[in-house]
């Protein structure tokens, strides 16, 4: 414990007397204070029950360390003070809410517990008088000084200055002032430890000196930075403060740093002479800001893209035709045209040094391999590959990029792309093109104008960059399922390359040299330990998949390879093997979801197969007509197009101009409805190539002829009965030769189409051309019909020799 002897001389101790005692965290209490206490400690609310039931006295030490919660004698101050209890009040929580008043000084001798409670012995303490002739200097100086630091602190109320005037009582005016005063619980006690009035006065007195000197310092140094504040932003002052410190400890200025790096890139980098010229003069502006400011980070930004841009930088060619096409052969099978072009352009580098870039466009349905064959043709020249996806781009800065005035301005997708690989001739993919569309932010698709003009993108203006950009060296690979979304502009930058489906021959050899193989290593199974038969992969395109593409087929396989890969982890044989025939896919698979051969039954009056093309490619269009007693009605249902229900009108007309050789009544249609029926209602359809078979279907209702089910047609009639040419003729002829068709019409306009089929599908089917409605009925439905005469077609109506093609 402290030794307080040499003070306590100078003290008046009277006998000892024995009161409660109230342990104190974190508060010093001084004689003629009064201050509220919320107790807690069980000890300690004894404590003051004890004094309420005695004289309301109470003993109340200190703890030196208040996080000690059984403290025991050597843990409390030696000095401390005899309070009376006010008022006391039990809390709904079990703490107690105790007012206190302090009355004097005392000691304590000892410590002990007495039923369940701390009572401790103590000897009072009181002041000596005081007869020094300084007294009424010291507590001027007092209160002169108490005054500053109210006035400086703001923490005491200023009535406080006004009550402490009143005091002449050095002892009381030392106990009081140092109650309120905003120092360490140490420091108080040391107050509170001092006997002497006239020495405890004069200690108090320089602590308040040292704590009015330390308030001044925070006011100036509060004025200092309220006045920098005032004089400009919070973070040009915070960036002060940093240089300053910076330049005190002798470290390097990382801004002026920063800049230095950037110029130096800038001179490093072959950038073309506008880029380099505006890169220097943003530059020049950077170094005129705060490096904190907003505007700093924008121009830093755009330097950055400027710089790290491959203005010059590019990969070289592998003129190798050879490789070339090794390369493309092994990666996919079949898409004969599309191979035979990539290997032109080669040939032509390997003359010419410098060509522009060409623009090919890959149109097919889905599967057939159009994204992937971007990377094989990549491969094949030795350069980088970038894919971009346009499906469901709506916003024209995603080309064309956002000008900077924008908060998180970007350059265009093709410009972050090519940022991305680093040169400047890669292999670009533009995937979906026909995906995309158009609203209130622009129109995408003529944003790509400028890019896919090769007479134009030398020099490619982005919104971001500001300057001029060559992409003449990149070679722009487009995909699209269909044309019809495509811009005519857009259609007329891009040469064409149409890839139709796989016949069942492509895709068993795709199926064999590329997706079992793959399936096979990613479900962790050997290829020795699976064997697919060739039926089974028959099977599984006929019966389990109906596409131009082959994804359903390989996740088929991939089913199959999961089915087998549990049987094997189950069996505990590694070495186990399966062979995969017909008789297992249905136990692997399920059942069938399609039927190989969809033709009709039997032959049927009425009911003609026509041939349709999709984007997923070529489909059978089943055609009912069906007569009904009437007013002449003709009725056509199957969610149809317009162009499909003007079809069916001009096969109407066409039927009624040939009344006579069809052996029928003149104003048959007065008393009959007909009704045409395309079935799958659900399925939107369009387009003109079903007019033969409807013409076809109502001529077989009138006459009560039947329809080979053998057969199959496609191709757009007029009003005088001729047979115009129509699109996707491969597609059709696989969809016919899947089903099981055996004879298919086509007009005579697309007989030159056939040399674009492949030999095994042609080899499969008989294909007849027709050139007039007459030539279909004849092979349809066994009529034999001379052509109409001029005053025949004149009666019913002719079309002009300027036929409007769809």
């Amino acid at each position: 414990m402290t030794d307080y002897s040499d003070q306590h001389v100078q003290g008046q101790a009277q006998d000892s007397i024995v009161h409660p005692l109230l342990p104190l965290r974190d508060i010093v209490i001084f004689p003629y204070m009064v201050t509220p206490l919320f107790v807690g400690r069980p000890r300690s609310i004894r404590a003051l029950e004890g004094a309420m039931e005695a004289d309301k006295l109470i003993f109340l030490a200190t703890q030196k360390d208040p996080k000690t919660d059984e403290p025991t004698e050597r843990d409390l101050y030696e000095i401390g003070t005899v309070g009376q209890v006010i008022q006391l009040l039990k809390l709904p929580d079990g703490t107690v809410k105790v007012l206190i008043e302090g009355k004097y000084r005392a000691r304590m001798r000892s410590f002990f517990d007495r039923d369940e409670c701390v009572f401790a012995e103590i000897e009072t303490l009181v002041d000596p008088p005081v007869t020094s002739p300084e007294v009424e200097a010291l507590l001027r100086s007092v209160g002169e000084t108490f005054e500053t630091y109210v006035n400086l602190g703001k923490k005491i109320p200023a009535e406080m200055v006004a009550s402490v005037a009143g005091i002449s009582d050095p002892g009381r005016l030392a106990d009081t002032i140092g109650a309120h005063l905003n120092v360490r619980i140490s420091d108080k006690q040391e107050i509170l430890s001092r006997l002497d009035p006239l020495e405890r006065l004069e200690h108090l007195l320089a602590m308040m000196e040292r704590e009015v000197e330390i308030l001044q310092i925070e006011k100036k140094i509060r004025t200092r930075v309220k006045s920098q504040m005032e004089r400009s932003q919070k973070e040009y002052y915070l960036n002060e403060q940093m240089r300053a410190i910076q330049k005190e400890l002798g470290e390097k200025d990382e801004f002026k740093q920063e800049i230095r790096d950037l110029e130096e890139k800038i001179q490093k980098r072959r950038m073309s002479q506008e880029a380099s010229a505006k890169a220097m003069a943003e530059l020049r502006k950077l170094k005129m800001m705060s490096s904190m400011s907003a505007e700093a980070t924008v121009v830093r930004n755009y330097i950055d893209w400027l710089v790290s841009l491959p203005w010059k930088k590019g990969t070289k060619d592998r003129i190798d035709l050879d490789r070339a096409e090794a390369v493309l052969e092994a990666d996919h099978h079949g898409l004969e045209k599309v191979k035979e072009r990539i290997l032109e352009y080669l040939a032509v580098q390997a003359l010419v040094k410098k060509i522009k870039g060409p623009i090919l466009c890959l149109v097919g349905p889905p599967g057939v391999g159009k994204t992937s064959l971007g990377r094989s043709v990549a491969r094949a020249m030795g350069r980088k590959f970038v894919r971009m996806s346009l499906g469901g781009m709506r916003d024209e800065a995603e080309i064309r990029g956002h000008r900077r005035t924008y908060i998180g301005a970007m350059p265009g997708k093709v410009i972050q792309g090519l940022r991305k690989v680093g040169v400047r001739n890669p292999v670009f993919l533009l995937d979906e093109i026909d995906k995309m569309s158009t609203d209130f932010r622009g129109d995408p698709s003529s944003a790509l104008l400028e890019v896919l003009d090769p007479e134009q993108n030398n020099a490619f203006g982005d919104h971001f960059l500001d300057v001029d950009y060559d992409l003449s060296s990149v070679l722009f690979l487009a995909t699209a399922n269909s044309l019809h979304s495509i811009p005519r502009p857009l259609q007329d930058r891009m040469e064409i390359i149409r890839i139709e489906g796989y016949t069942e021959e492509e895709k068993l050899a795709i199926a064999q040299r590329y997706l079992l193989p793959k399936q096979l290593e990613t479900h962790g199974l050997l290829p020795e330990q699976v064997h697919f038969t060739e039926p089974t992969f028959y099977e599984i395109i006929r019966r389990y998949t109906r596409e131009s593409g082959v994804r359903s087929l390989e996740r088929e396989i991939a089913t199959v390879c999961r089915k087998i890969a549990r049987e094997l982890v189950k069996s505990r044989d590694k070495k186990k093997k399966f062979t995969v025939g017909v008789p297992q896919i249905k136990k692997y698979l399920g059942v069938p979801r399609y039927s190989y051969g969809v033709k009709e039954d039997e032959n049927r009056v009425g009911m003609v197969t026509g041939l349709a093309w999709t984007e997923v490619g070529g489909e059978l269009l089943t055609i009912e007509t069906a007569i009904l007693p009437g007013q002449g009605k003709l009725t056509v249902t199957g969610q149809l197009g317009e162009v499909m229900r003007e079809s069916s009108q001009a096969a109407m007309s066409y039927v009624r101009s040939r009344w006579r050789e069809l052996a029928l009544e003149k104003d048959f249609y007065h008393k009959l409805d007909i009704h045409i029926h395309v079935p799958e209602g659900a399925i939107p359809k369009d387009g003109p190539s079903a007019g033969i078979t409807m013409a076809t279907a109502l001529a077989s209702a009138l006459t009560s002829r039947e329809v080979d089910r053998n057969l199959a047609m496609t191709g757009e009639i007029t009003l005088r009965g001729r047979v115009l040419a129509i699109g996707g003729l491969k597609e059709k002829l696989l969809a016919a030769r899947r089903a099981g068709i055996s004879k298919i019409l086509i007009p005579a306009e697309n007989e030159k189409n056939l040399e674009e089929v492949p030999a095994v599908i042609l080899k499969s089917l008989t294909i007849v051309p027709v050139s007039h409605m007459d030539q279909v009925l004849e092979e349809a439905l066994g009529l034999s019909l001379p052509l109409p005469s001029l005053a025949e077609a004149g009666e019913y109506g002719a079309e002009s020799d300027e036929t409007v093609r769809h």
